[in-house]
């Protein structure tokens, strides 16, 4: 089966998203549903046509959360979700095991900050922050790391200090594909894979590319550093849809995939695919409870 391990949903009349007000994400100022991505999300990836997912938050506010942990007890595509809590509240234990005791809680997986857009160099590791993330360990949840290329230094400080927290870094970190400084990154990016309780998302690259002339070669340069840090049991399938849709979208993003992953055995395949999701975000669990 194929598994997007990342995607966005939203419905602007029940939610906003404000982080689309910018002029420049006008073509997905909409309405995106599980019924949209069925429709678009037609190419196969090594013969796979999509079979689950993972939906995960966009805004800092539970009731989003809550609103696709609903959703998902609902739709038989979504398998899991990532969530958002305030880390740096003192209740934060209290507000997990209200989503997890609520309606849809047993598909919540992990949780997710917006560091990328934090100033502080050093966010991951303020106090109230960890005390956050210890509390998100203890639940047996995971945590989905998203932080730009010049902040993957905090991602391994926190590597380092949660040794039993499942991570997983989204969209690789975000690589400067557009400008090609990839040198900094990859350096950072490797020593982050050091940490075998670190996976890492293939999801979010053709955004960091330039939107209307990437091409597989532009990307082929990241794959190959991914694919040696981590591994192939380490790296999950993504297409980071509906924001995939500036670049060129869910399927020409599964045919870049598609080139990428000609190398790689059947056993590779499926985890890149497969494996890695299921057993990051424990999907398996879904399959029992549907």
């Amino acid at each position: 089966m194929l598994i997007d391990a990342h995607h966005h949903l939203w419905d602007l009349a029940q939610r906003p998203q404000p982080w689309l007000d910018d002029p420049a994400l006008a073509s997905i100022r909409r309405r995106f549903t599980p019924d949209d991505l069925r429709a678009t999300a037609t190419r196969t990836v090594a013969g796979r046509r999509l079979h689950r997912t993972v939906a995960v938050q966009c805004v800092p506010e539970v009731p989003e959360t809550e609103d696709l942990l609903a959703l998902a007890a609902q739709e038989p595509l979504i398998g899991a979700v990532v969530g958002w809590v305030d880390l740096r509240s003192a209740a934060v234990g209290d507000e997990l095991d209200r989503l997890l005791a609520g309606p849809g809680g047993s598909y919540l997986r992990s949780l997710r900050s917006l560091v990328q857009g934090e100033p502080d160099p050093h966010w991951l590791q303020r106090a109230d922050v960890e005390r956050g993330l210890a509390a998100i360990e203890e639940r047996g949840l995971g945590y989905d790391v998203l932080v730009r290329s010049h902040q993957l230094d905090q991602a391994v400080r926190l590597a380092e200090r949660f040794p039993g927290l499942p991570q997983v870094l989204d969209h690789a970190g975000k690589p400067d594909i557009a400008g090609g400084e990839l040198g900094e990154w990859e350096h950072r990016l490797r020593r982050l894979a050091r940490h075998p309780q670190v996976v890492c998302k293939v999801s979010g690259l053709i955004t960091e590319a330039d939107h209307q002339a990437w091409t597989v070669a532009d990307i082929r340069p990241v794959w190959d550093v991914l694919l040696s840090a981590f591994g192939p049991d380490r790296l999950m399938f993504g297409s980071d849809w509906p924001v995939a849709n500036l670049a060129g979208g869910w399927n020409r993003w599964a045919a870049t995939v598609d080139v990428l992953i000609e190398g790689c055995s059947a056993d590779e395949t499926s985890a890149i695919l497969a494996g890695t999701a299921s057993a990051f975000y424990h999907l398996t669990r879904t399959e029992e409870t549907r």
